[in-house]
């Protein structure tokens, strides 16, 4: 019998989410996955051609402590989110990174440990019978057949996206198992530099009250606006800042520079989007 693929939260969520989509847009962000995914395959593809790339991949990996491969993933994981959640939510104040100016060491080394603990699930005994200078050899036999198909048929949309989704699935609980990095939900992180330096100045605001202060706003005072549209003194609200990302009244969530709190934040736009979502149709 043919073994049925389990789904889960994470891939119902996106799924979810992506439903909301208008077929524009769908596509669009198809044309984007299939880029990406484009460029990761060929990145494995030259690291596993390549014995000096692997050693050296190999070994970088082998220097890292579990923290720090957690955090490897997480950077890769916040890569695919960004796209995924600029697509669904335009106004996220997040843009999908260029891949040409990715870290290519931190691509290869990501690729690597994903396949590795891919391949470790898939025949747990297949490198642990095998010496270390033959691990590139097994790499390339299991991933051969996949990456030679994907090359001489092209995927369809619905499974580009299939693929993409359960990668995103793969990195989230890579990160929630092994990740020693700090990753508690609704922990408290600093909204990002750039974040706080975009936000606009705006004056003619009288009679409102500054939450924070509980003071009134009047003519000659600084005030901000954040995203949602609340206002605050700027003398009040840089120093909340530097302590967490959200808004005083109602916990909208700037970017921040915190990997895992990023990552927090913009599966929470996914979830937010994919809560009225139907079923998708591709």
């Amino acid at each position: 019998m043919e073994e049925v693929p389990i789904i889960t939260s994470t891939e119902t969520t996106i799924l979810a989410a992506l439903s909301t989509l208008p077929p524009p847009q769908f596509s669009h962000l198809t044309h984007l996955i299939s880029s990406l995914s484009h460029r990761h395959r060929r990145r494995l593809s030259s690291l596993l051609s390549s014995p000096t790339l692997f050693s050296l991949t190999l070994r970088h990996l082998h220097s890292l402590s579990l923290p720090q491969k957690s955090l490897l993933i997480a950077r890769h994981l916040l890569s695919s989110l960004s796209l995924l959640a600029h697509s669904l939510h335009p106004t996220t104040n997040t843009t999908p990174p260029p891949p040409a100016t990715a870290n290519l060491r931190h691509l290869d080394s990501a690729l690597l440990l994903l396949l590795l603990c891919e391949i470790r699930q898939h025949d747990p005994e297949s490198l642990s019978n095998t010496p270390l200078p033959s691990w590139r050899s097994t790499l390339t036999n299991y991933i051969s057949d996949t990456i030679l198909t994907i090359s001489t048929i092209p995927m369809s949309p619905n499974e580009i996206v299939i693929h993409y989704i359960e990668t995103i699935a793969k990195c989230r609980r890579f990160v929630g198992v092994m990740g020693c990095g700090g990753g508690k939900e609704g922990r408290e992180v600093a909204a990002s530099v750039a974040a706080v330096v975009a936000l606009p100045s705006v004056s003619g605001v009288v009679g409102r009250e500054c939450v924070i202060c509980k003071e009134d706003m009047r003519e000659g005072r600084d005030v901000c606006e954040l995203p949602c549209d609340h206002l605050f003194h700027w003398i009040c609200i840089l120093p909340w800042l530097k302590k967490r990302n959200t808004c005083p009244c109602c916990r909208y969530r700037l970017p921040t520079d915190d990997v895992y709190g990023e990552i927090e934040r913009l599966w929470k736009v996914v979830v937010k989007v994919g809560g009225g979502g139907s079923n998708l149709g591709v």
